[in-house]
């Protein structure tokens, strides 16, 4: 899933890419960030700064019911790799964190054949599906308390297509155009609020279909 903006076939962006502050680009991750971010904690912290903005490694121990000394080791980790930086607005020992990044990507192909960045993989894509089936149940909770113009105007549809892969990474592209495009859009209105948005693209059937010669 582009986390959620991963590319084409990924599982990244639109999770990763929801809020994050005073940064825009996208990391493309590489077989070593993609193992130290497929953990648990650190898949955490990374979205925590990214939807809530810059913290210590203190504050964010507190947040994710942790303890700082393993929060800062972790922070690191993803420093190492190019997800988080450090602010320099901390004093002394006391480092301030970001994401370094508004969102990550990758390309599923390039992890081909190594079972260990497969496995990574399959960790990552997991984490961020149970994200997004959070996301589904706490609106169906909670949908009736909302008033119905944001009830009629946020949800969810689904259709089928019929499509070369080229033409479904194509069709991926231009959706993924128009979620940027709205990014921002609602910036300084006291009316708007942040949505969860995220795109799954995904065969009905279990196989791939068989190359032609």
């Amino acid at each position: 899933m582009h986390v959620l903006e991963p590319r084409r076939g990924s599982c990244a962006e639109l999770l990763c890419t929801l809020i994050v502050h005073g940064v825009t680009d996208l990391l493309h991750l590489d077989k070593s960030a993609l193992r130290v971010l497929a953990h648990p904690l650190r898949s955490r912290l990374l979205t925590q700064l990214r939807l809530h903005g810059p913290a210590t490694a203190t504050e964010l121990a507190a947040l994710l019911v942790t303890n700082t000394g393993a929060t800062s080791y972790h922070l690191r980790k993803l420093e190492s790799v190019g997800l988080v930086s450090d602010t320099g607005q901390g004093a002394g020992k006391r480092r301030v964190w970001q994401a370094a990044t508004r969102g990550h990507e990758w390309d599923p192909s390039e992890f081909a054949g190594d079972p260990d960045a497969e496995a990574s993989l399959a960790w990552l894509t997991d984490y961020y599906r149970s994200f997004h089936a959070e996301r589904a149940e706490q609106w169906a909770a909670h949908e009736h308390e909302w008033p119905g113009h944001w009830r009629d105007a946020i949800g969810s549809a689904d259709d089928g297509v019929l499509v070369t892969a080229a033409q479904a990474g194509e069709m991926r592209d231009e959706v993924l155009a128009v979620i940027r495009r709205y990014r921002d859009a609602g910036d300084g209105d006291p009316e708007a609020v942040r949505i969860h948005v995220y795109a799954d693209l995904y065969p009905f059937d279990a196989h791939p279909p068989q190359e032609h010669q």
